[in-house]
């Protein structure tokens, strides 16, 4: 059935939550549920893992990529069959949990255009107050995702929640050095990866950036691909600080700017490699000898 997409009027890229003092700790709650077809059965499970996240003292949620809707291929095989009234009350019936909750909750699901265009891979950014103020949509998208399911977005997607920068990113955007620089630029403290992998070496590859842009690195995953690797918080040094484990559940992790294990990465590590690309420490140091100029000779 068709119904009217979900959407509010496009925020800047960069939203701010309630203005507080910027905090030194955040905790977060990394979520892997079991993911279905069945869009009613998708949105009980968020709630039911919100309250959880919440009674936990986690201050935002994150979830897998298309968990709400169900995701392409793996639970949607065609558009058609997708119950867009459905999926809009249950994203409703979050969005005013979170609210209640005081949460703020980052959810995968498809986001519908309006026809013939076929849907956004998007994830909602819904705040404590239980208000949409963004939504990412996925840039990469694979070659199955861009001919036979999604409309690629274009935009990076930032917002800040007690002091903490959040960035967003889906599934094989891991393979793309260029999207993680972006928001390495945009100075985000955090990364929130939603995906539904088919290879263990993604794991690896979001520890890599983890330690390369020394943020702190969320990876939400469904139960069901939890043979290849789990969800959880990746530290700002490329270790994993919390995981979830095999089983379907959640982790709460704690992003903590004063963790003695991570003073070289945080003080030390990202203000240096700043400085390094902007280049200004090389180009001063330049110097004009033919020793340097010449590279054929011993």
């Amino acid at each position: 059935m068709a119904a009217p997409p979900l959407d509010t009027p496009r925020a800047a890229a960069h939203v701010s939550g309630t203005c507080k003092d910027p905090r030194v700790s955040l905790a977060i709650a990394t979520c892997q549920p079991t993911a279905s077809a069945d869009v009613r059965a998708n949105g009980a499970e968020v709630r039911r893992l919100l309250r959880e996240s919440a009674a936990a003292g986690a201050r935002l949620a994150h979830f897998p990529e298309g968990f709400l809707s169900g995701y392409a291929v793996a639970d949607v095989t065609t558009w058609e069959a997708v119950d867009w009234t459905v999926v809009r009350d249950e994203l409703e019936q979050v969005a005013a949990l979170a609210g209640e909750l005081g949460i703020w909750v980052v959810l995968g699901s498809a986001h519908p255009l309006t026809a013939p265009h076929w849907p956004h891979n998007s994830l909602y950014v819904i705040s404590e107050e239980g208000k949409l103020v963004d939504r990412y949509d996925k840039r990469k998208c694979s070659h199955t995702e861009v001919t036979r399911f999604y409309t690629p977005g274009f935009e990076a997607v930032v917002f800040d929640v007690d002091g903490f920068r959040f960035g967003l990113a889906i599934c094989i955007e891991i393979n793309f050095p260029d999207v993680f620089a972006d928001y390495d630029r945009l100075g985000v403290d955090c990364m929130l990866v939603s995906a539904y992998p088919v290879d263990s070496i993604f794991a690896t590859k979001a520890r890599a950036y983890a330690a390369i842009h020394n943020h702190w690195l969320s990876l939400s995953v469904p139960a069901q691909t939890s043979h290849l690797f789990h969800s959880g918080l990746i530290g700002p040094h490329g270790e994993v600080l919390a995981d979830v484990g095999g089983d379907p559940g959640l982790v709460v992790g704690t992003l903590d700017r004063e963790d003695p294990a991570l003073h070289v990465a945080l003080d030390l590590a990202r203000p240096w490699r700043a400085t390094a690309r902007s280049g200004e420490i090389y180009q001063e140091r330049r110097v004009s000898d033919e020793r340097s100029r010449v590279r054929t000779e011993f």
